[in-house]
């Protein structure tokens, strides 16, 4: 039995992974494959990894231009940065909040606690009817007097919305919040996706806001912190992972853009050009046993198209956002004038939301010095950001424009003291309508190749919450049937030597 397990350990040092994408969900799956000895080579086509965690110095402080938190729900996220050491950098958000603007007749006014996707438990409270009006919140009422009968089962968040609490409710507090998280419409969200359980809270409640009460837990339920960041900027998350996979004697290569993958009888070939900075670029060709694509959707299904015929077709269009971070020196922020940052009402500006995150996060205020920083984020599905076509400058000086307007603060043009501008084509929501379905059927077709894996936002849905746990059950899933094929051979007798 010894050197039947000798033998298991061999071979698993002598599996060769090649992950093509080094975002966070490849170097998670790099790095599930790297601690149990696997062979592992990550091909990354951009200048370092990462993928939407990326970092630059704005004004001469180091900041996340991408990514700047992590959802705590499930718990993965917290457990890989622990695992690599960083939890003396988690840190969490100051209690500061979001404001809604562009409220028609309104303006601006403090986003309501205690909501689910932006549909109010109570909308009778304060804060809702501050938003809505009374109108807005005697239709709402309406949801509680309908009879149970005509509840229904409906998909589309939008169109749940709309009929049970009416226009305003939808787009004052819903779509601020759609548009802001997922850069999507109401109606293009699924409802059983976006919130699990809400539809059948509906039925058990017999009403859309008492649904919200039982899926928050009870009225006076005040939500807690969703979020935690680290102090520096999550790109100390994928410096801890090159790190550790560095350890674990795998490479990772920036620079290297896969152009083509296919499989023989033997393994996966996968060709990529690899950038030099002292000679002209080359091309070079990697074997592998196991193959785990973590690229976006478009190019994942372009390269395995020979390969994986079901996933040969064009995706959907995808979010374009662009984000434009600043730093500034505008005294009159120093109060936070709209809180940790604003969600707009979708048409009232051309910039879809704010972060303040000097007001945000205490670690960037310290790096600040007495400066701010704010980041200000354009586009949205089927909506090209406005800053598309403008230069730096021009796109700059619209993010500070916005900015000024969004944050009820005259911002002049010298108050700018930096600014950087990151754009990134999103994965179609995770919690779009039909989505899910189709997820599914890439996961089937994908599972039936033997030794191939894919992994990303566009499987798993957008956020390292989801991104993380799900690039783990896949590693998981392809390296136990290599394994098994291992274990088949070990009884055969058949083990190569």
């Amino acid at each position: 039995m010894t050197q039947e397990f000798d033998e298991l350990v061999s071979h698993a040092h002598e599996t060769r992974v090649v992950v093509v994408g080094g975002g966070v969900a490849g170097l998670v799956a790099a790095l599930e494959c790297a601690k149990v000895g696997m062979q592992v080579t990550v091909l990354e086509g951009a200048e370092r990894p990462g993928g939407a965690i990326r970092t630059a110095e704005v004004a001469g402080i180091r900041l996340d231009t991408g990514a700047e938190s992590y959802a705590t729900r499930g718990g993965a996220v917290r457990a890989l940065i622990d695992e690599l050491g960083l939890q003396d950098r988690v840190t969490s958000p100051n209690a500061g909040g979001a404001w809604l603007v562009g409220i028609p007749g309104v303006g601006a006014a403090p986003l309501p606690a205690g909501g689910v996707l932006g549909i109010p438990a109570n909308p009778w409270a304060p804060d809702v009817r501050r938003i809505i009006g009374w109108g807005g919140a005697w239709r709402a009422y309406l949801d509680r007097l309908r009879p149970p009968l005509t509840i229904g089962h409906e998909h589309s968040l939008g169109r749940l919305v709309r009929t049970r609490l009416g226009q305003k409710v939808l787009d004052r507090l819903v779509s601020p919040v759609t548009t802001g998280v997922y850069s999507a419409r109401p109606d293009e969200i699924d409802a059983d996706v976006a919130a699990p359980g809400l539809n059948a809270a509906l039925t058990r409640t017999g009403s859309l806001t008492g649904a919200v009460t039982q899926l928050r837990g009870g009225p006076q339920v005040k939500p807690g912190a969703a979020v935690e960041g680290l102090v520096g900027g999550m790109s100390t998350l994928v410096d801890a992972l090159v790190a550790r996979l560095v350890d674990l004697d795998a490479t990772v290569a920036a620079g290297a853009h896969v152009t083509a993958v296919a499989r023989d009888a033997e393994a996966w070939n996968v060709t990529a050009t690899l950038a030099d900075p002292e000679a002209e670029p080359r091309d070079a060709v990697f074997e592998a046993d196991l193959l785990i694509m973590a690229t976006p959707e478009d190019t994942t299904r372009a390269l395995l198209a020979d390969t994986v015929p079901d996933l040969a077709r064009e995706p959907g269009p995808a979010p374009v956002v662009e984000v434009v971070t600043m730093v500034l020196d505008a005294r009159e922020l120093d109060s936070a004038p709209r809180g940790s940052g604003t969600l707009t009402v979708p048409g009232s500006y051309t910039a879809k939301a704010l972060t303040h995150s000097t007001a945000k996060w205490p670690w960037v205020a310290r790096a600040a010095e007495g400066r701010h920083v704010v980041r200000v984020s354009f586009g949205a599905q089927g909506e090209p950001p406005a800053t598309e076509g403008l230069d730096e400058t021009g796109a700059a000086a619209l993010a500070l424009k916005e900015a000024s307007a969004m944050l009820g603060t005259p911002l002049p043009a010298d108050s700018l003291r930096g600014a950087v501008r990151e754009r990134y084509a999103q994965a179609q929501p995770g919690s779009a309508l039909g989505r899910a379905a189709e997820v599914a059927s890439v996961r089937r077709a994908v599972s039936a190749v033997p030794g191939l894996a894919v992994v990303g936002a566009w499987l798993a849905g957008t956020g390292l919450a989801q991104v993380v746990p799900d690039a783990r059950r896949e590693t998981d899933r392809v390296r136990r049937s290599a394994l098994f094929e291992t274990i088949a051979d070990v009884v055969d007798g058949d083990t190569p030597a």
